[in-house]
């Protein structure tokens, strides 16, 4: 995809299942070649991993950016329409940081366009940050700082475990729901009740436990 595009913006997002905290979206502009090694789609890579590429990235990359889109904003106009925002003000920032980047073609992860200026060639690509090295550079960008945000909102609502989920909807997650009721950092527009486990069944005398 990227052989013969001489300047690219690879942007991508992070966060659009959590029920808690932004949706991260990043924009990225690589060298040519790439001078880091071993990028992939965030998700294939182990945390360590992850931390250790984000350096390199913002060491290397000609210009990124990073814009977190806030809970309140997500439930006033959807995931989606966040996620898209988010990846539009974040390739404002690398474009604000080295203007020549205006002219770059602008490589969207998925399907959906953002919003961006009418005079910038953009172009949707499914599972683009397995197929792109800018797109998975954004992908790393976008889910290291919203995996540290999260840490860091640990030590404001202890009691939620955002430290380990990452406001993802799991069983620890959806029991301190239920235990505390939402916090500030919940997307109100999201499924937050979750109904209680069943008991488990008594296991008969004589029966395989």
């Amino acid at each position: 995809m990227e052989q013969g595009l001489s300047s690219l913006i690879g942007l991508d997002e992070a966060g659009r299942g959590p029920l808690a905290g932004p949706v991260v979206a990043a924009a990225c502009a690589l060298p040519w070649p790439c001078p880091v090694a071993g990028l992939n789609d965030s998700k294939q890579l182990t945390e360590a991993r992850r931390e250790a590429l984000f350096d390199q990235i913002v060491e290397h990359a000609i210009a990124f950016g990073l814009v977190l889109v806030e809970p309140d904003v997500i439930d006033e106009i959807n995931i989606l329409q966040a996620s898209l925002l988010g990846m539009a003000h974040a390739w404002a920032q690398a474009v604000e940081a080295a203007p020549g980047l205006a002219t770059a073609v602008a490589l969207v992860d998925g399907n959906q366009r953002a919003p961006l200026p009418a005079t910038v060639d953009q172009r949707t690509l499914v599972k683009g940050d397995a197929r792109s090295l800018n797109i998975a550079a954004a992908s790393i960008l976008a889910k290291v700082a919203r995996d540290r945000y999260m840490v860091a909102a640990d030590c404001d609502y202890p009691e939620y475990g955002f430290g380990r989920h990452k406001g993802y909807p799991t069983p620890q997650h959806q029991a301190a729901l239920n235990a505390h009721g939402p916090c500030p950092l919940h997307r109100r527009s999201f499924r937050l009740a979750f109904p209680a486990q069943p008991p488990a069944s008594p296991q008969r005398d004589g029966a395989e436990p």
